[in-house]
């Protein structure tokens, strides 16, 4: 789809979505970085605010460097403009040595500490489905201990941690090692990690990539979700040749069955933030105030489905 055409539909669908009630209570996301939009913590919430998102990105290095009376004033704003926080990163690097992630530790506590004071809830990252030369089990054992200590820091600041797995299959030949990229497999990563405050950050795209079900969904709590990502993908490719870096918005091409996904979130009782993740190079060139319309465009056309 050219980029007027792309945005004459999301506009339309825009247009239609305004004159219903909002039937469903989970929480429009709006993650500037994801959409090629550039934006400060402001930035981010004045956009959320003006067209329609119920939450943004939390920036916590930036949060952090705040005084007690500049936060404030910063979740004042928010609170007029009906602005929540969806999640932050995860800015310590558990993926390479010993040395890295040790080091990333020492100012996560307090990282964590200053989340807490700006009333974040959630703190999610993903997990890398290779890997150059630890094995399956090897590997599996090193995230289980890191992420442990991990979620045992922003367990004790009251911190929910998400992890996301990473699914299609181009990505799987790219080290020797595979490594977990399914929702089963990530459940017994989380079941070995053994703290209540972690679960799932569910992906339409990685669901589909990884011929996960809606079966699957449903075998899940709400508690177990800690954050939601939707996307479509791209026409006339088959699943196993799918690249991670080239998604479309939400619903844009009925490749992904967005209906069940998001049924199956309902069902479950889900209510946090669901945010578009596309990686698109069309959405990517637009303007700000026109990718910002496509794309809560595009999550009224997928939360129709389900009304």
């Amino acid at each position: 789809m050219d980029r007027r055409n792309f945005f004459y539909a999301a506009a339309s669908v825009a247009a239609m979505a305004a004159g219903n009630a909002r039937r469903h209570s989970m929480q429009y996301h709006l993650s500037c970085g994801a959409i090629g939009v550039k934006a400060s913590q402001q930035q981010a919430i004045d956009y959320a605010a003006k067209y329609g998102f119920d939450c943004v990105d939390a920036d916590g290095t930036y949060l952090a460097s705040l005084s007690d009376a500049a936060l404030a004033r910063l979740l004042d704003d928010m609170k007029a403009k009906n602005v929540g926080w969806a999640m932050a990163d995860l800015p310590v690097e558990f993926r390479r040595d010993d040395a890295a992630f040790a080091s990333g530790l020492k100012g996560f506590p307090a990282y964590a500490k200053a989340l807490r004071r700006a009333r974040v809830e959630r703190v999610t990252t993903w997990i890398m489905p290779t890997h150059a030369t630890r094995t399956y089990l090897a590997n599996f054992r090193v995230h289980a201990k890191r992420l442990r200590e991990v979620a045992a820091i922003l367990e004790a600041e009251n911190l929910r941690f998400g992890m996301e797995y990473v699914a299609p299959r181009t990505l799987l030949v790219m080290e020797k090692f595979p490594f977990l990229h399914t929702m089963a497999e990530m459940k017994e990563l989380i079941a070995d990690i053994q703290h209540p405050n972690v679960g799932i950050v569910l992906d339409s795209w990685h669901w589909y990539c990884a011929g996960d079900t809606a079966k699957d969904l449903l075998s899940l709590k709400a508690s177990d979700v800690v954050s939601v990502d939707l996307n479509d993908a791209p026409k006339g490719i088959p699943v196993g040749q799918q690249i991670d870096s080239k998604r479309e918005l939400p619903a844009a091409t009925g490749v992904i069955d967005v209906k069940a996904f998001l049924a199956s979130l309902k069902e479950i009782g889900y209510h946090g933030p669901v945010r578009a993740e596309p990686f698109n190079d069309v959405v990517n060139k637009m303007a700000a105030d026109d990718a910002l319309r496509a794309t809560i465009a595009s999550l009224e056309k997928a939360f129709a489905q389900i009304v």
